[in-house]
Order: C-alpha cells, then structure tokens, then sequence
C-alpha cells in the first residue's frame, strides 16, 4: 500500500483527457472503491451506472455540458453515475430520522473513494456538478423520480503534470480541545 497522503494530493479534477477509452477492469475498480466506501449504518445509499460505450460516452458529455459548459467532457473516456439509493437503515433508526439522513455525506464518500482509486490507477476524474438530469435520465433509461449523486467524468489525462492544490491552511481550519 502506498502512501494515502501522496495519492490524496496527486488526486486533482481532470479537464483535460486524452480521448482514449478506459478499460473497463478499471472502471470496475472504481466502482468496487465506491461499493466499500463507510455509509451510515451500513445503508449503502448508492448504486452506479458505468458509461463505457462510445456513443453513450459521447451521449452523456453533452449532458454534462449543460449550460454551455464542460466542453473537456467530450474527450473523456467513460463517465460514472452515482445514483442515489433509498437506504436501509435498522428498526429503531428508521423510526426517528428518514432513511435518507446520512445518504449526501454516503454519496460523498463513495465519490470520494472512487476518485482516488482512479488517481491510483493513473486516471483522471471531474466530478460534474452541473447537468442536464432530465436528459440524462432518458438516456440511461431511469425511473422519472430517481435522484442523482454524482456524475464523474473519467478518462486518461494528457497532461500528467500535477497541480499545486490551493488550499487553507491547516491551522486555518482545525481546532484542538
């Protein structure tokens, strides 16, 4: 195992891929990094959609162009959807707080965790903010209601160089008792 720190500060959202495909044993270890991710009372909110057919690829990238935005999506390689997933929380919990209370924090995480094993694996990630979900829900054939997590554009970069992260300071935002 290597150094965590060293991979969390190599991570960095990719807006510049190289347009060639991923294979698809990798984007299976992303979503298995996802899968493991901690959830709330083990309630697993998620469940993912990996986009790795050229013509859907290129399908979604228009969807993450929303707003005339993203154009870097079009040479991305696959994309990962995460769907939000109703959780199964036990007897007692289910009684006082909504199944849903701990699923945007269990999406994070999840989404976290399959951005770093990318990075790991020498893929670039973006998680795309904004998208047309109307579109994308036609396209991936789901159900009107059903709720996104995240979408994560997923490719080679083309450049490897590493970014300086602007960040605060450590002793800016954490405090001791």
């Amino acid at each position: 195992m290597g150094d965590f720190l060293e991979l969390a500060a190599r991570r960095q959202s990719c807006r510049d891929f190289s347009g060639a495909r991923v294979e698809r044993d990798k984007l299976v270890k992303c979503v298995e990094a996802g899968r493991l991710a901690p959830s709330g009372c083990n309630g697993q909110p998620w469940s993912f959609v990996v986009v790795d057919d050229p013509g859907k690829v290129a399908e979604v990238a228009k969807c993450g162009q929303h707003f005339g935005i993203n154009g870097f999506t079009d040479k991305a390689g696959a994309f990962i959807v995460v769907l939000e997933e109703h959780a199964k929380l036990m007897p007692a919990l289910r009684e006082i707080l909504d199944s849903q209370f701990f699923a945007q924090g269990d999406i994070g995480g999840a989404v976290v965790s399959v951005c770093l094993e990318a990075a790991d694996l020498g893929l670039g990630t973006c998680i795309i903010g904004l998208y047309n979900r109307e579109k994308l829900t036609k396209l991936l054939s789901l159900p009107h209601e059903q709720r996104f997590g995240a979408l994560i554009a997923v490719g080679y970069p083309s450049d490897d160089t590493i970014r300086p992260k602007a960040r605060k300071p450590l002793e800016e935002i954490v405090r001791y008792v």
